[in-house]
């Protein structure tokens, strides 16, 4: 098999397959010295001819998507998957901090293409239709993933944080969080409930996971953090 490269904050790491390929806070690929994060949290190997990404770690999760960002996959503790595009995207949070890096391969086993419904001369890829304050929400939350000069890390505000940056009451924000997390877990957004109708406590990190990895938010989307926040009270 061709040999992988993982690509992190602009450090390149080649993937021979002579032996898994550990990615954590002490492993081939250090991310970080968070103590939130695994000592060893993802593997790749390879295995039956194909490439795999596996999640080794007990706490955290990942969310894998493909170049689009139409294909998407939430790797849990014990969970893996094989890498099967050229271009595949992994964002991870540990703590406050969120993390991201790109695997890319010479082969391709799976292509994908981007549908799009072009109006107006905009373009629409949602899976689920946002309202604005909603969409300014997930910006909030997003903003420091969305701004950084060089990808592979970014730092998720607190609540009370992202609500003051919106100008936003916590009654408001929390309840359009709740809005935000129920309408995505309907189309089957995992990591964003806990079970029994109980709102998972890291969401906010998984929601913004998902958001960035496919692209329901981009930094084009930022300008509405200016937005006056008179769309608070939107219904």
């Amino acid at each position: 098999m061709r040999p992988l490269t993982i690509d992190f904050c602009g450090e390149l790491h080649t993937v021979d397959g002579e032996r898994e390929f550990g990615i954590g806070r002490e492993s081939d690929l250090t991310i970080d010295d968070n103590p939130y994060l695994h000592r060893r949290f993802l593997s790749i190997y390879s295995d039956f001819g194909m490439w795999w990404l596996a999640n080794v770690g007990t706490l955290l999760t990942a969310t894998v998507t493909d170049a689009t960002g139409t294909v998407q996959a939430w790797l849990a503790p014990g969970a893996k998957l094989p890498i099967v595009f050229q271009t595949m995207y992994v964002i991870f949070s540990a703590g406050s901090t969120t993390y991201d890096f790109t695997i890319r391969s010479e082969e391709d086993f799976f292509n994908t293409s981007l549908p799009l419904n072009a109006s107006a001369g905009s373009t629409t890829i949602l899976p689920v239709s946002l309202t604005t304050s909603q969409r300014q929400l997930i910006v909030a939350l997003a903003e420091h993933v969305l701004t950084q000069s060089v990808p592979g890390r970014g730092t998720i505000p607190t609540s009370a944080e992202a609500a003051a940056r919106l100008g936003w009451s916590m009654t408001t924000f929390n309840r359009k969080l709740d809005n935000v997390c129920d309408k995505l877990d309907k189309i089957g957004v995992a990591g964003l409930r806990g079970g029994r109708g109980k709102l998972a406590t890291n969401r906010r990190g998984r929601l913004v996971e998902y958001a960035v990895a496919t692209h329901l938010v981009s930094a084009e989307d930022l300008p509405l953090l200016d937005a006056a926040p008179a769309a608070s009270t939107e219904a």
